[in-house]
């Protein structure tokens, strides 16, 4: 990989440039999509209306040259809206199956839990599997393949709160918060621009496979996967949890730090790529007891279990 690396990570830099053309801020939350990407794990974006939640999901499957759909939520959506369904053929007699959005390489779920749990279980294996099964037949979708899904917070009005299940089903829970008062200004300044969405493909589907490969080969050392392991045990262990991370958290753990790493056009992982990426892995992996739900914060928790954990040194 020597040396693939740096023209990799150069390729995803361009794709992030581009991006940020459009977008104000939210930088950590578009480099949380590229660490997506690499991994081949889903993301949950959560945030309130007026976020650009949509627009950053959008404007990034056009830089990178893939095909992309969006699938808006509502409390009628079916899960035949979203994988397909046969038809009947009167013309050959026969009948046909009718592919539906799932089938892209980006797929943006809007306001996901705006929909019954019933069609939000519909992405369970699709997410898991890379597969959607129609009549009892199995049909593949194409690598790269990512679900980028925007939510509202917990408890706005006309929502169904995702099971534990689908919500592990997603690699990582990206926070979007409202722009500072200083990026609102820019917005303002270039909304004409913004609104133009001359989106230039700067990346395509073989680049996009290459740094894929490239990220699953970044060294991560005992060292550092012990850091890991640790890291999770000690949120596990903390008395406020009621169910901690299980090795699914770990294994993302690792898998965002590599990619997270060739972003930043290194061939091995530090303890910091793991720090970055640790809050956005785990936050939607940690249930709390019922008796402290009031006074416990999760994200605290996680930064606790940072604090506590000893770094490798090397």
């Amino acid at each position: 990989m020597e040396g693939d690396g740096e023209v990799l990570s150069g390729a995803l830099g361009l794709v992030l440039s581009e991006v940020e053309r459009f977008i104000v801020g939210n930088r950590d939350v578009l480099e949380m999509m590229l660490v997506a990407l690499l991994s081949e794990g889903h993301i949950l974006l959560e945030g309130p209306p007026g976020t650009a939640k949509t627009l950053m999901a959008k404007t990034f499957a056009r830089a990178l040259g893939v095909g992309f759909s969006r699938i808006q939520m509502t409390p009628d959506t079916l899960p035949a809206d979203i994988l397909g369904f046969t038809v009947y053929s009167f013309k050959d007699s026969d009948f046909h199956v009718r592919r539906g959005p799932i089938f892209s390489n980006v797929v943006l779920v809007d306001e996901l839990n705006r929909a019954p749990p019933k069609t939000q279980a519909a992405f369970l294996e699709v997410m898991q599997e890379g597969q959607v099964t129609i009549e009892g037949r199995a049909y593949s979708v194409e690598r790269p393949f990512l679900v980028i899904a925007t939510q509202m917070p917990y408890g706005a009005a006309g929502t169904y709160p995702l099971t534990d299940v689908q919500r592990d089903r997603f690699a990582f829970n990206v926070k979007v918060a409202h722009a500072s008062k200083d990026e609102e200004a820019e917005i303002l300044e270039r909304v004409d621009e913004i609104d133009a969405s001359e989106v230039r493909r700067v990346a395509g589907r073989e680049e996009i496979l290459k740094a894929v490969d490239a990220a699953r080969r970044v060294h991560v050392s005992e060292a550092v996967r012990r850091y890991i392991v640790d890291l999770v045990f000690a949120l596990r262990g903390n008395p406020a949890v009621a169910d901690g991370p299980s090795a699914r958290g770990s294994i993302w753990l690792m898998k965002a730090a590599r990619a997270r790493a060739l972003l930043h056009g290194r061939e091995y992982v530090l303890p910091d790529d793991v720090k970055a990426v640790a809050v956005h892995v785990l936050r939607h992996r940690v249930t709390l007891r019922r008796e402290l739900l009031e006074e416990a914060d999760v994200e605290k928790l996680i930064a606790d279990a940072l604090k506590s954990t000893p770094v490798p040194k090397r």
